[in-house]
């Protein structure tokens, strides 16, 4: 198991991938909660099966594969709806990123987590939380530039997550990502030779 394990989190649209992406290039790996939710739920997994019985096989597109734009309208409209999903995926999403940290020969990993406070007692093994932070404003229009979703959605959407507060509360580290790529890339190299140190104590 990688000796140090820091949690990445940040609201959506916060520009997390572009901090993943900044980390490997540095050589570390990063194992993220939305490439676990897609893994867990590939055809013929236990866990789509659950999700068909629960919401209908309308949850499903004409491959027989999650069709996630209708199932994200479906969770983001209706609470219930969000917290059956989320009891089926977030179990499975946690053991499929545990077995991956387990798996790491680095100094330390990055386990990149959306939903971090939401589910931060499930997490309690995870050495340091780093949060990417951006103004709420950043926030939709990057979700409407990027998801193509109008306003009231990416409203939404963020307003389903934990408060920017409540992020910056359960912080070790914090990067505001307001800037450009350049500048992003340089905070994460000084974020690396810290946890390559704290690692290595």
């Amino acid at each position: 198991m990688s000796g140090f394990v820091v949690a990445l989190t940040g609201g959506v649209a916060s520009g997390k991938s572009s901090v993943e992406r900044c980390f490997e290039a540095l050589g570390v790996r990063a194992y993220d909660a939305d490439v676990a939710a897609r893994a867990v739920v590939e055809p013929g997994s236990e866990a789509l099966a659950e999700i068909a019985r629960a919401f209908g096989t309308d949850a499903l597109d004409s491959d027989g594969r999650l069709d996630r734009p209708a199932m994200r309208k479906r969770v983001f409209d209706n609470l219930l709806a969000r917290t059956t999903l989320e009891g089926i995926l977030h179990p499975r999403i946690r053991a499929w990123l545990h077995d991956a940290v387990n798996a790491d020969t680095g100094p330390y990993c990055i386990l990149s987590i959306p939903l971090l406070v939401e589910n931060r007692a499930n997490y309690e093994w995870v050495d340091r939380v780093l949060v990417v932070d951006v103004p709420e404003a950043i926030q939709i229009e990057r979700l409407t530039r990027r998801d193509g979703v109008d306003e009231a959605l990416a409203r939404k959407m963020v307003a389903a997550q934990a408060s920017r507060e409540r992020r910056l509360a359960i912080a070790d580290d914090v990067i505001v990502n307001e800037g450009s790529e350049l500048d992003l890339a340089g905070k994460v190299a000084e974020l690396h030779q810290s946890y390559l140190g704290l690692a290595a104590l």
